[in-house]
């Protein structure tokens, strides 16, 4: 079934190995599929946009947040656009029935929000995703509310943006089961090394969200009582 009132939004950084199939595959689901290409150095667009994605380019790597929200935001563009799925472009098995499960609690009513967990699908990203299922890229929820999550296009990785605002407005959400579906580790993509220090320099920055709440919420009540 063509679900032409949802969109697939996928952020994509030097993903030009993976990109094309996540593309395809969702396409089967609905026309309006979104690749926001975060400054890619690579083929990343172009593959994307071959595959027959419309495709967003950020002129430099701003993270994985502004790459979303530049991606949402042409969502919107589309007049009977109001759910979306988010998609990461390094899936490796990635099949209709996965996005099936992700939308179907949404637009049922069931659920505000599904968080996808790798099952089966290869034993590091089914480790590494049950350990910290909140951090998963593989969601699906309202256009409109994901739009108004505070802070979304200004955290490198928005993923604790969202749960935050998840949990603040006492959404309906769940975590719901992918089966035999994983996505290419980062040592594998960047080699060893400069994996693993991608991966350190993730989690410092994930880390660090509460913090950096905090300070924009000290900076917002500063400049109102300056006023």
């Amino acid at each position: 079934m063509n679900h032409s009132s949802v969109a697939v939004v996928i952020p994509a950084y030097n993903e030009e190995q993976t990109v094309a199939e996540v593309v395809r595959v969702a396409l089967q689901l609905t026309p309006v599929v979104i690749v926001a290409s975060d400054g890619s150095s690579d083929g990343t667009a172009r593959v994307a946009r071959d595959a027959g994605a419309l495709v967003i380019e950020l002129p430099q790597n701003a993270g994985k947040g502004p790459a979303l929200y530049a991606g949402l935001q042409a969502a919107e563009e589309g007049e009977r656009t109001e759910q979306v799925v988010m998609l990461d472009a390094d899936l490796l098995g990635l099949r209709l029935e996965h996005l099936h499960i992700l939308l179907r609690p949404v637009l049922s009513g069931e659920l505000d929000m599904t968080i996808g967990i790798f099952e089966g699908g290869g034993l590091m990203t089914d480790l590494g995703n049950k350990l910290t299922p909140h951090l998963s890229g593989q969601r699906a929820c309202r256009l409109d509310w994901l739009l108004g999550v505070p802070g979304l296009g200004q955290e490198r990785w928005p993923e604790p943006a969202i749960t935050d605002a998840l949990r603040r407005g006492h959404l309906r959400w769940e975590y719901v089961e992918l089966p035999m579906l994983a996505q290419v580790m980062k040592e594998e993509k960047r080699g060893f090394w400069k994996g693993v220090s991608y991966r350190s320099k993730m989690y410092v920055d994930l880390l660090g969200y509460g913090r950096r709440k905090k300070r924009s919420q000290k900076d917002r009540i500063e400049k109102d009582q300056g006023r």
